[in-house]
């Protein structure tokens, strides 16, 4: 968004007086900056400091920081190849080492220091409101700046189950602290989130649509604070709490819903992006973002936006055509997040949208320096399907006789489009969101590289692809269908160079959003035992998810296609990005027998009851997980649901270890979690390198016994 400017320039101003030297040259050398603690005196420069709020909160999907605490080490998703955060999916020691990994490995530690960087900044404005001689403005600042404080300690008691309450401003360097109850930490989170959501006026966009902490933003985190507080993580001491958090939260689940709409098409949530601040960006259902734009020499760097590179295979290692990545591919492969066999499973095949839309399913050749051969010795053309992905189901016998895989690696890989149910690559015919699909009219069309679900009722989608040893079959799987919900087609260098190997994404990344309030309603309801309510909560957000009438469900598109209004890199790399994106999915060929067809599937996706007589799908999870009341079933359904919906944006670990399911869920779906451990998995380490820091306050340093206090179990 073009508040980026602002918030760098703030962002510079508040790190340029904070910023201190370890050298003597320092020290010697002379003041060349014109701002100074006294800047924060002025008006000028509090409300540069709450602008710079906004800019705060990017760097938790900097450097990768933001994937491995909230989505590893669940049900969803498992490693790719790339095991440098593998310590959070396998729950090993190192998750409360210090340094204990390469240098893009996010140490324990990384969340903890950078939430206190913005509550310190929370502090600063709170303290200083009185200087603020503007009414407005001064509403503003406070409403911001409680919010800001409020969301951190959220982030701080929800992954480490109780934090130090700062909330004065620090004078000087603190050494000794009070170690506060979950129970202080969730009563401070909850004071500030309500301070802020009494304090907003409304829905005033001041920073701009899309951006812009409003009443609905803190409402929303209100909501989601006091039904934390409500949850199974706290029920030893939370009892007298529960009734007055859950009607709060549902009365403040029903001002954003009533004040703020959502989108009517998945797609406009991710995959319609077309550039910085195109019209998905300002959606009315965003109720928090962090934002970029292209300006990478500012917004680059410690703050770049590094979502784009994570969820993809690792297409150009397996695929044998020469491959670039990059922006006309839509983002780096670094392999991190392989979904499990659960995460495919839980989508309804035929009728949730919301599958076809959250994965690529077909990329196409689009660079070919020696064109490789087919199974059938062919080769392989520009532009036409290089890698599929099947998305067939377990009762699906159609491709047990083929062999699977990269054909790099699975040499004998020889799966051939018998049926001819691949849509039409031909240029310039490409699929449309709207109209029936058209097939390539080529059946017994060979694939260079395929992948499928299930062969012989087994589920094989983690044995195709390469390990670090160029074997496969483990669980360090290279090639899986990824997600391509953060896919960018404006990955650049925080130089600003346009190259392919730029690791920087110029979209916004959505924090909050309308689909989660309305699921976190469902579930107040079901808390409250008001089953029907949350029914129908549920169908709003499942017939939101299903096919529209007259919808081309062939037709995929995701933020690739902002490369097209990449002005300074289209028109030379135009033909791979046309290769590459080919606007189909696999969804004819993955459900082989059935017919074509464009008819609306929102009566197929609506509950008619709950929460008894559940989709096949969810029964089938049910049983595996063993639960049987109403109430186990209504609250897995919603954890069900809430992958369908929100499947990758970075709050499954914090819903998980909330809702007492971390366990028994990433256990029954997640073969990575081999040191998980009932009573110590569900928080994270208190970082040592804190514990390690603090004095008596008389100077003398902590026991061995004292350190251990500030410790959480099994650490």
């Amino acid at each position: 968004m073009k508040i980026n400017n602002k918030i760098a320039n703030a962002v510079i101003a508040v790190v340029a007086l904070f910023s201190t030297g370890c050298s003597s040259s320092f020290l010697d050398e002379e003041l060349t900056t014109s701002y100074s603690t006294q800047y924060f005196e002025t008006e000028e420069g509090l409300e540069s400091l709450a602008i710079s709020l906004y800019g705060h909160i990017r760097w938790l999907f900097a450097y990768g920081w933001s994937y491995p605490m909230t989505l590893y080490g669940v049900d969803e998703f498992g490693i790719g190849t790339d095991g440098v955060n593998e310590m959070w999916n396998t729950y090993d020691y190192r998750l409360a080492a210090t340094s204990s990994g390469p240098a893009n490995y996010t140490d324990n530690a990384d969340l903890w220091d950078e939430l206190y960087y913005g509550i310190a900044s929370a502090n600063t404005l709170i303290a200083s409101l009185d200087k603020i001689t503007d009414e407005s403005k001064q509403k503003r600042i406070k409403a911001m700046a409680y919010f800001l404080r409020g969301f951190n300690f959220y982030k701080l008691t929800a992954q480490y189950g109780w934090c130090v309450l700062q909330t004065e401003p620090a004078n000087g360097v603190i050494r000794s602290f009070k170690k506060s109850s979950p129970e202080e930490c969730w009563a401070q989170t909850i004071s500030d989130l309500r301070t802020a959501y009494e304090t907003f006026e409304g829905e005033d966009f001041y920073y701009g649509k899309g951006m812009t902490w409003t009443k609905a933003t803190a409402a929303h985190y209100l909501a989601k604070a006091l039904l934390f507080r409500a949850s199974e993580r706290n029920d030893s001491w939370n009892s007298s709490y529960k009734s007055a958090d859950l009607q709060e939260a549902l009365a403040c689940c029903n001002y954003v819903i009533s004040a703020r709409s959502l989108e009517a098409d998945y797609n406009d949530l991710y995959n319609n992006w077309t550039g910085v601040d195109c019209d998905i960006e300002k959606s009315d259902e965003i109720l928090m973002a962090a934002t970029w734009n292209d300006d990478y020499a500012n917004t680059g760097g410690r703050f770049g936006n590094n979502t784009s590179t994570i969820f993809s295979p690792q297409f150009s290692n397996f695929a044998s055509t020469t491959t670039n990545r990059g922006a006309a591919t839509g983002g780096k492969d670094f392999q991190r997040l392989r979904p499990t066999e659960y995460t495919y499973a839980v989508f309804d095949h035929v009728n949730d949208a919301r599958l076809w839309k959250s994965f690529k399913t077909v990329y196409g050749a689009n660079l070919l320096s020696s064109p490789p051969t087919k199974s059938d010795g062919t080769e392989v053309e520009l532009g036409e399907p290089a890698v599929v992905f099947i998305l067939n189901t377990q009762d699906d016998h159609t491709y047990d006789n083929f062999t699977f895989g990269a054909a790099r690696y699975q040499e004998d890989a020889n799966f051939v489009d018998v049926a001819g149910r691949l849509p039409d690559w031909t240029p310039g015919e490409r699929q449309t969101q709207y109209g029936e699909t058209t097939f390539s009219g080529k059946p017994g069309q060979a694939v260079l590289n395929s992948w499928i679900l299930y062969q012989n009722g087994t589920y094989v989608g983690n044995n195709f692809g390469s390990t670090a040893t160029s074997s496969y079959g483990s669980w360090q799987s290279n090639m899986f269908c990824g997600v391509c919900k953060s896919l960018c087609g404006q990955l650049e260098s925080n130089s600003g160079y346009a190259d392919y190997t730029g690791d920087y994404s110029a979209r916004d990344v959505t924090i909050a959003r309308v689909g989660d309030t309305y699921l976190m309603r469902a579930e107040i309801y079901v808390r409250l035992g008001d089953y029907s309510s949350a029914m129908n909560d549920l169908n709003v957000i499942r017939r939101r998810g299903a096919w529209k009438e007259g919808e081309n469900r062939s037709y995929q598109i995701d933020g690739t296609k902002g490369f097209e209004n990449n002005t300074s890199f289209y028109s030379s790399y135009s033909d791979q990005y046309e290769n590459w994106n080919l606007n189909m999915n696999t969804y004819y060929l993955s459900n082989p027998d059935l017919e074509v067809t464009t008819a609306s599937t929102e009566d197929a996706m609506t509950l008619t009851s709950f929460p008894s007589n559940l989709p096949a799908v969810d029964e089938a999870i049910m049983t595996k997980l063993g639960v049987t009341s109403d109430y186990d079933r209504a609250l897995n359904f919603i954890l069900n649901e809430r992958t369908r919906e929100l499947l990758g944006e970075y709050q499954r670990w914090e819903t998980l270890s909330r809702t007492g399911t971390l366990i028994k869920r990433a256990k029954a779906f997640n073969p990575d979690v081999v040191n998980i451990t009932e009573g110590k998995s569900e928080l994270r380490p208190i970082p040592q390198s804190f514990i390690d820091s603090m004095l008596h306050e008389d100077g003398t340093n902590l026991s061995d016994d004292e350190k251990a206090e500030w410790q959480n179990p099994g650490y």
